[in-house]
């Protein structure tokens, strides 16, 4: 049967949907169900001055008045992007931090005790020094040693690199995993934000970078991968006041 002429212009098929570069699929701008983490350090933190301190006072130490400061800095500048979720350490200078971003989006923090820090000399006998178990020139050797190779192995009485990245990396990969193509901040370590990172870029160092106090450093999840997007984000420190950048 021969067809039938209607007047009509015949029916063009429609455009194909524009297709991401494979420069935006390498790195996962641009594409849908992409999650943007967010890994914020937290403030400084108030070191114990006082004499015959407690283990407790080094390891969950409050954050000092400058790190409160750099805390509220580092929440007001992201008040304006969109945060869909906040975690956090359970250590109260990365809970507080994570407390004055979650405020400005009506959010309250949700703790994972897997995100706290690397747990330095914990078996340590209790009362013990670790000078009084391997001597002064050994924990100096040991801190050389640190300078060069920066593994958490190098130190006794500790938790060991493996045990360490075991830890941290399945637990913010599952905080990724439950909020797909969403915005997360993680308030957390220096040493879990370097452990996390270095897993992402294949490194081998769990020191690899100083993050400062209250910086940010975005790191992309989707489509099976991971990539680092920024590190060391600490414009918004400057901009209050440059005293607030430290180490």
């Amino acid at each position: 049967m021969s067809a039938v002429a209607t007047g009509e212009p015949p029916l063009e098929p429609p455009s194909p949907l524009p297709s991401s570069s494979p420069l935006d699929r390498t790195f996962l701008t641009g594409l849908p169900d992409v999650t943007t983490l967010l890994l914020i350090r937290h403030g400084k933190q108030q070191f114990p001055h006082r004499d015959n301190p407690t283990a407790a006072d080094w390891v969950d130490p409050p954050l000092s008045q400058t790190g409160l400061r750099q805390a509220q800095a580092v929440g007001q500048a992201l008040a304006a992007e969109p945060i869909d979720i906040v975690y956090a350490s359970p250590l109260e200078r990365a809970l507080v931090t994570a407390q004055e971003v979650a405020k400005h989006h009506g959010l309250q923090p949700i703790v994972v005790a897997d995100l706290r820090e690397v747990e330095l000399f914990r078996g340590l006998p209790d009362g013990a020094a670790l000078t009084d178990l391997i001597g002064l020139d050994e924990l100096r050797r040991l801190q050389e040693r640190f300078i060069g190779e920066r593994r958490w192995d190098i130190y006794p009485y500790s938790e060991s690199s493996a045990e360490f990245r075991a830890r941290i990396v399945p637990a913010i990969d599952e905080i990724v995993a439950r909020h797909p193509g969403q915005r997360v901040v993680v308030a957390c370590h220096s040493g879990v934000t370097n452990g996390y990172v270095g897993h992402v870029l294949g490194l081998s160092q769990d020191m690899f970078f100083r993050p400062a106090h209250a910086s940010i450093h975005r790191v992309l999840a989707g489509h099976g991968r991971r990539v680092v997007q920024s590190l060391n984000e600490i414009h918004h420190l400057s901009a209050v006041d440059p005293a607030l950048v430290t180490v």
